[in-house]
C-alpha cells in the first residue's frame, strides 16, 4: 500500500523519481480504507530535505499512511519558503484536539543551549505531554529524542568534547533481541551520528522507566524505549540518505576547526570516494517495524480511543 501525501508535496516528484509508490491525497480519498494517522513535527532547517528523508523510509510498507506536518506558533523557520510551510504545514494548535496513531518529532540545530533556553521550549513541551494523550506512540530523533527524556525522565544531555560524526555499528542489548521492533535484524547495524551532545548510559540506567535497546561503544546509547514503546528515542539518524553526511562535511570544511572527516563513512576514508552505504537496509526496517508492530497492530480502530492510559 502506498503513503498517502499532501497534494502538491514536493518530496512526491522526487520519491517518483526513485521508483517508490506514494499517493496524493486526491486519490488516496477514493480508497475506502481506514489509513494510519501519522503527524510529523519537522524541527529541522530546510524542511523539504527531512521530508522527503523521512517520507523514503515510512513508504516502505504495505500499510497507507495519511501525513500531517506539524509546526509551531513560537519559531518560524528562517531556511524553508513561508508559501512551503503554508501550504504543506499545519501549527499544533490547530490539531491539539485530533488523534494520531503515530508521531515524529525531529531533532533541531540547537542541541548547545540548554533545554529552557530554546525559544520554543515551552510549546514543545506541551506538544510533548500531549502526544502521551493523543498520540499511539512516539519517535523522537536526536536532539528530539534527548529534549523528551529531559522533558519526561529528566536525563538530561552533556556536552561532548568532540563532534560524534560519522557512521557508528550499534549493538543490540541482549535482553531485547526479540522484541518487535528489532524483528529481522542482525545482532550490529550501523547509524548515521551527527551531534555535539550525549546521553550517557549510567543517567540513562538510573530510570527504571526507560530501556536502552541499542547502543555503541562510541557513540553512546542509540535507540531507547519506554512505556513499552509508546515513546521511542533515537540518538542518530537512520533516515540520512548517502549523501547528508558529505553535506555536512563539506560544509563546514574551512569554516571551522574542528571538522574532521566522518567516521567509517567514506569509501577508505576518502572523501573523494565517496560514501559506503551500511545503514539503509535496517533502516527500512526499523521504521517498517515500527509502524507495523507499534502502531498499525496496537492502534484502536476507533482512533478516538487512543488515550494516556490506554491497554497497549
Amino acid at each position: 500500500m502506498p503513503l498517502r501525501l499532501p497534494d502538491k508535496l514536493p518530496a512526491i516528484k522526487l520519491l517518483e523519481d526513485e521508483n517508490i509508490f506514494v499517493i496524493d491525497e486526491t486519490r488516496g480519498h477514493s480508497q475506502d480504507i481506514r489509513p494510519l494517522r501519522l503527524a510529523i513535527l519537522n524541527l529541522m532547517p530546510i524542511k523539504v530535505t527531512t521530508e522527503t528523508d523521512l517520507v523514503r523510509l515510512l513508504s516502505n510498507t504495505p500499510l497507507q499512511i495519511d501525513v500531517t506536518f506539524m509546526k509551531l506558533k513560537s519559531h518560524t523557520s528562517k531556511n524553508t519558503p513561508i508559501e512551503h510551510m503554508k501550504q504543506f504545514y499545519i501549527p499544533f494548535d490547530e490539531l491539539r484536539n485530533r488523534k494520531f496513531d503515530g508521531m515524529i518529532v525531529t531533532g533541531a540545530p540547537v542541541e548547545g543551549m540548554a533545554f529552557e533556553e530554546v525559544n520554543y521550549w515551552q510549546e514543545i513541551s506541551e506538544i510533548f505531554t500531549w502526544a502521551r494523550a493523543n498520540v499511539t506512540s512516539t519517535l523522537y530523533i536526536c536532539w528530539a529524542a534527548q529534549a523528551a527524556l529531559y522533558h519526561f525522565y529528566g536525563i538530561d544531555k552533556h556536552q561532548l568534547p568532540k563532534k560524534t560524526f560519522g557512521v557508528f555499528t550499534q549493538n543490540i542489548n541482549p535482553a531485547f533481541e526479540n522484541i518487535q521492533l528489532f524483528r529481522g535484524f542482525d545482532s550490529v547495524f550501523a547509524m548515521p551520528h551527527s551531534r555535539h551532545t550525549e546521553n550517557r548510559k549510567e543517567d540513562v540506567e538510573k530510570v527504571p522507566d526507560v530501556s536502552i535497546l541499542a547502543e555503541s561503544a562510541e557513540s553512546g546509547p542509540s535507540i531507547l524505549m519506554a512505556r513499552g514503546g509508546r515513546e521511542i528515542f533515537v540518538t542518530g539518524h537512520m533516515e540520512y540518505n548517502p549523501d547528508t553526511l558529505d553535506t555536512e562535511y563539506r560544509r563546514d570544511l574551512g569554516k571551522r576547526d574542528d571538522v574532521d572527516v566522518p567516521v567509517n563513512y567514506y569509501i577508505d576514508d576518502d572523501p573523494e570516494k565517496g560514501p559506503l552505504v551500511t545503514w539503509r537496509a535496517h533502516a527500512n526496517l526499523f521504521y517498517h517495524n515500527w509502524i507495523n508492530y507499534y502502531i498499525y497492530q496496537r492502534t484502536p480502530y476507533d482512533i478516538s480511543q487512543i488515550s494516556h492510559d490506554m491497554e497497549y
